[in-house]
């Protein structure tokens, strides 16, 4: 498995929180590329309930780490 910035933003507007099934189904309805989908279906499935995208792929950067001050504009 393995994540990109292009790949994960595809479960940004994802109905969070929400099961692996209910990701799957939302990553199939919304034409999200075939990588998203291999992904998710890769995780191991214990019927944990994911909060964000966070919990798929800690390393997703956030709009802190673009160091991007929206006050200067």
């Amino acid at each position: 498995m393995y994540w990109t910035l292009e790949l994960a933003s595809k479960l940004e507007d994802a109905p969070w929180p929400a099961t692996k099934e209910e990701l799957i189904d939302y990553a199939i309805r919304s034409g999200a590329p075939l990588e998203v989908l291999e992904n998710l279906q890769e995780i191991e499935d214990e019927g944990d309930v994911y909060e964000n995208i966070d919990d798929i792929w800690p390393d997703y950067p956030t709009k802190e780490d673009f160091l991007f001050n929206e006050d200067e504009y």
